[in-house]
């Protein structure tokens, strides 16, 4: 019972990170794209100056939420993936060094070479966090042990002898660059206005069939390659609150977009990627990290977590922290709440 718990806490800190940070990497893959002048750049990043560094401490606090809850998972999975998690790491930094440096010297090249680091890391941050998500829901090869590797690809094929990417996982990350970048879209619309304001919500409008076009898709191939997913969802019907979810966050942002209620628009697009995730946190269940040889080889909830009687005193610590820290990311959303200066 603690262990399911803690897989749904992992659960919410996974996709609160996600609709937090997430805002601030479509605002990186679309600025380039909306903002024509420097000045309009200057909005963009205004826009997350105050927030983006904060919302990264959600990465941490649910890293380290796996690592207590789940430590075979973690030791699993940061073996096996090592290679995509170095390259995670250099993106983190390169994107937040190119939001602190970008103003530290005028010229000509300094400030477009730094806006292209913006854009192209975090570009490349939502496509391999897609890409991760795309290789849990596909499961891995463990071993015995509980241990496995992945090459970066072999044949692209998500077979036995699949790679970290192959067409699923790029498929998956593909959903996940165009649901970042609309997300990041109506974050903008949200906080500024004018010329760039009308821009972003176009890009968004746009970018909004690419959005259902790729959740249908990777929610046909998910169903027909993890198998635990029909079982869950057959078992328990009322797990299918969750896709709900995400067609009505995706009915919500055409709607309100439409009628140009921002907020509403933001607040769907937040709906549909808490659902996305929550809906394949719920297909998974009781697995942490499915198996792609053998479905008992998988890691699940119960052997891959820590003793109970650690959970137990863990969660006593766990919940005033985590309150802590959720009074202060309102405390910063109410103080910075309104539209950026021009």
């Amino acid at each position: 019972m603690i262990g399911t718990v803690w897989f749904c806490l992992v659960a919410i800190m996974i996709a609160g990170y996600v609709v937090l940070d997430g805002f601030d990497l479509g605002a990186g893959i679309i600025h380039l794209f909306v903002a024509r002048t420097e000045q309009e750049r200057q909005q963009v990043l205004r826009s997350i100056g105050p927030v983006w560094d904060g919302n990264e401490v959600w990465l941490l606090a649910a890293g380290g939420t796996l690592y207590f809850a789940f430590p075979a998972l973690y030791a699993a999975a940061f073996s096996g993936f090592y290679l995509a998690l170095m390259m995670v790491l250099w993106l983190l930094i390169l994107r937040g060094i190119s939001i602190e440096l970008r103003s530290h010297i005028e010229s000509p090249i300094w400030k477009p070479f730094w806006d292209l680091v913006f854009g192209g890391s975090s570009a490349l941050l939502a496509l391999l966090y897609g890409a991760a998500l795309g290789n849990v829901v596909r499961g891995v090869p463990l071993d015995g042990n509980g241990f496995f590797f992945l090459p970066l690809w072999t044949n692209l094929q998500p077979g036995r002898d699949a790679g970290i990417v192959d067409w699923y996982t790029l498929l998956v990350g593909g959903a996940s660059f165009v649901a970042l970048a609309i997300h990041g879209c109506y974050w903008v619309v949200l906080k500024t206005s004018g010329d760039l304001q009308r821009r972003a919500r176009q890009f968004g409008d746009r970018i909004w069939w690419a959005v259902v076009a790729f959740t249908a898709a990777i929610t046909f191939f998910s169903f027909r390659l993890q198998p635990n997913l029909n079982t869950e969802f057959e078992v328990r019907p009322w797990g299918y609150v969750f896709p709900l979810l995400v067609v009505a966050g995706l009915v919500g942002m055409y709607v309100f977009s439409v009628r140009r209620r921002d907020l509403g628009t933001f607040l769907s697009s937040c709906l549909y990627l808490v659902g996305m995730l929550t809906s394949a946190t719920f297909g998974l269940f009781p697995y942490v990290l499915p198996s792609n040889l053998e479905p008992e080889a998988g890691l699940t909830v119960s052997n891959a977590a820590a003793a109970s009687y650690g959970l137990y005193i863990g969660l006593a610590w766990w919940i005033p922290g985590m309150l802590l820290a959720g009074v202060y990311s309102v405390f910063v959303y109410r103080h910075f709440a309104g539209k950026v200066s021009d």
